[in-house]
């Protein structure tokens, strides 16, 4: 009795995780599509070919130095909202512990 559950358990388990697998996909693929046909792409795809002329590379050079540049922003920036965050939070603790 005790592994017919155990069997149950394990087949309810992977059916659980086996749905939300189905879900994930079928939206990443929706939300990528959508995200393809925007004007934004396009504008990257002129951008990757400037760049690609000017410097003299692939493509496909071009297209990895503009994502590794953003890339590098997103963290620069979001390395700054965590200091101003943790700067905000030693002040509210500060004053709280000379209240």
């Amino acid at each position: 009795m005790a592994q017919e559950n155990q069997n149950s358990i394990r087949l309810i388990n992977t059916a659980i995780i086996k749905s939300k697998e189905k879900r994930l996909n079928l939206s990443y693929q929706s939300k990528l599509s959508e995200v393809c046909k925007s004007p934004a792409i396009n504008a990257l795809f002129v951008a990757i070919s400037d760049l690609a002329k000017k410097e003299n590379i692939s493509k496909d050079q071009a297209a990895i130095q503009i994502v590794d540049t953003i890339r590098k922003l997103d963290t620069i920036w979001s390395d700054y909202v965590m200091m101003e965050g943790m700067d905000k939070l030693k002040d509210i603790l500060k004053n709280q512990t000379t209240h």
